[in-house]
């Protein structure tokens, strides 16, 4: 596979911290790249627009997050499968199953297209959303969800790429969009006078250019990785194994934002400013959880490809190193993103509710991000060896359901912003502790049933 790709990592033998590494590391610039070019959008309209264009842009993330999780967990499904049939050395089948996950990446995006021009007004009404924001909000998300087919297609093609442990091309690739992005940004609301919709059309046009980069590169690739148009096909062996994998991981995703949602909606309660100050803070804490995600999307693939090829020890081991290495990393960052609060919430807005309200959230919640990876690495590998399942249905209920709950029970008694968000550090350690030890369980009852297969 190394003579025919060059940009291939070799997963199943020599060291796996170096090469784990390799292959984190631009997914996470990746993910944290996409976050501050996301980030943009609120401090360009924080600082030449006004505080209800960035709380219109704000509060529109949980809903852009519900929806765009549940499709987008479906390219979990395709990296597994992808990685897999490479650790088997199935090349032929590799192939086929590219075109058939790019087939349901177009048929998703467009899905989401229409969604998103339906529940707009609905949902963001259903989240308390302030009157005089509302009108940016629904203008926002509509022009938003216009690029959702550009969305899947360039998700679909980083999980195929990363399947080999090329994880540098989608970042370039993703480098030269968000660039764009921010230059668009700038024109059209300081030198347009727009405010949330302008950047809404920023990001629309640099999602169809990381989609049109990411297309022809595949398009240009050679063997196993090549895609050719004419080919795009739904077979139904591997839609089945992309859903078994992808729809569970894109389950929780949704539930998890609904999650999110409904703690938007007490957010909004507090008002406009509360809404921007929490929107600021949350960019800076989706920094730190994007190393927990990378070293996730890493170990899955490691795992995939190590648990095909028979190689079940290398499997805990890469478990263990990624489970270690994420508390560390993300723990780095989310103290110095603390200690530099001040400098930093003030790039989004000089308002000074704003900024309270902001370092709130990151007292409560940034400081405590090193928690996700108690329940998310785990995960990621039990859905490695095909587990998606277990991991969905923990997480749904300790990260979700709880969150519902405490919502559901305290809404009508909130006092103050800290009573909202003292929930998410909460749900985090009972959702760890409980994967944690199912991981164990699983993956001793895999040994065990290996070593009786021996005898």
């Amino acid at each position: 596979m190394n003579k025919k790709n060059k940009r291939a990592v070799d997963m199943l033998h020599g060291s796996i911290f170096n090469k784990l590494l390799y292959i984190t590391i631009p997914i996470f610039m990746m993910s944290a790249l996409q976050q501050l070019f996301n980030a943009s959008d609120t401090a360009v309209v924080g600082n030449f627009s006004s505080s209800d264009a960035m709380a219109a842009v704000g509060s529109n993330a949980p809903v852009i997050n519900m929806i765009v999780t549940a499709f987008t967990g479906l390219s979990v499904g395709s990296n597994v499968m992808l990685s897999h049939f490479i650790g088997k050395n199935e090349e032929d089948k590799v192939n086929e199953a590219l075109h058939t996950s790019f087939m349901v990446a177009l048929i998703s995006g467009f899905i989401m297209l229409i969604l998103g021009q339906v529940i707009a007004v609905p949902v963001l009404r259903l989240l308390h959303t302030p009157a005089r924001v509302l009108p940016m909000a629904q203008v926002y998300l509509r022009i938003y969800f216009l690029g959702m087919p550009f969305l899947m297609v360039y998700d679909f093609g980083s999980a195929v790429l990363r399947s080999i442990g090329d994880t540098k091309r989608p970042l370039y690739f993703l480098l030269t969009a968000g660039i764009l992005n921010v230059i668009l940004n700038m024109f059209f609301v300081i030198v347009l006078k727009r405010n949330a919709d302008g950047v809404a059309i920023a990001t629309t046009i640099s999602n169809g250019v990381s989609s049109a980069l990411i297309l022809r590169t595949l398009m240009l690739e050679k063997g196993m990785l090549k895609l050719d148009l004419r080919k795009l096909s739904l077979k139904w062996k591997y839609v089945r194994r992309i859903l078994w994998i992808g729809a569970p991981a894109g389950l929780q995703g949704m539930i998890f934002s609904i999650s999110n949602v409904v703690i938007q909606s007490a957010i909004n309660l507090f008002g406009s400013e509360c809404a921007a100050g929490n929107s600021a803070a949350l960019n800076l804490e989706y920094i730190c959880y994007f190393t927990v995600y990378a070293f996730c999307q890493s170990l899955m693939t490691f795992v995939s490809q190590n648990y095909a090829a028979g190689f079940y020890d290398r499997c805990h081991r890469t478990t263990r190193i990624a489970f270690i290495s994420a508390i560390g990393f993300t723990a780095i960052l989310s103290v110095s993103f603390f200690l530099l609060r001040h400098p930093l919430i003030s790039l989004f807005s000089h308002n000074p509710e704003v900024i309270r309200y902001a370092m709130i959230r990151m007292l409560l919640i940034t400081l405590f991000e090193p928690m996700t990876a108690l329940y998310e690495i785990p995960g990621a590998s039990l859905r490695g060896i095909g587990q998606s399942i277990v991991p969905t249905v923990i997480t749904m209920l300790g990260c979700c359901m709880l969150r519902i709950i405490y919502m559901h029970a305290m809404f009508s008694r909130f006092t103050n912003f800290f009573q909202v968000v003292i929930i998410y550090p909460i749900s985090w350690a009972i959702t760890g502790t409980s994967m944690i030890i199912l991981y164990f369980i699983i993956t001793k009852h895999i040994r065990e049933k290996q070593e009786n297969s021996e005898f």
